[in-house]
C-alpha cells in the first residue's frame, strides 16, 4: 500500500504556517545563543587574557572553566529543544498529520 501525501495541501495549513514560524524563530533564537556563548570563549581570552588566567580553584581558571561550560551549554541547549519539541511542536505536527490522514 502506497501512501500519498498531498504536501501542497499541508504547505499551505495555517496550522503548519503557524508551527514553522514558531520553530523557525525558535531555534533562530537558540542558535544565536549558541554562537555568541561559543565565540564568547576566543573573544573573551584574546581581549580580557587577565580574567581568564585568574585562578579559581588550584590549577583551574576561569578560561578552563569557561571552556568546559561551553559543554554544559551544548547540552542546556538541547535540552531545552527537546523539552520545547516535546511539549509543544509535537503536538501541533500531530494535528496535522492526523488531519492529514483523514483526507486521504
Amino acid at each position: 500500500m502506497t501512501i500519498t501525501v498531498n504536501w501542497a495541501a499541508i504547505d499551505k495549513d495555517p496550522r503548519f504556517q503557524a508551527l514553522h514560524k514558531r520553530k523557525t524563530s525558535f531555534l533562530w533564537g537558540l542558535m544565536i545563543f549558541s554562537l555568541i556563548y561559543y565565540f564568547l570563549l576566543p573573544i573573551g581570552a584574546a581581549y580580557f587574557p587577565e580574567l581568564f588566567k585568574t585562578k579559581v580553584w588550584g590549577a583551574m581558571n576561569f578560561g578552563i572553566l569557561f571552556a568546559l561550560s561551553e559543554f554544559v551549554v551544548a547540552w542546556a541547549v538541547a535540552f531545552i529543544y527537546t523539552h520545547r519539541a516535546n511539549r509543544e511542536f509535537d503536538a501541533m505536527v500531530a494535528d496535522i498529520v492526523r488531519d492529514a490522514e483523514l483526507i486521504r
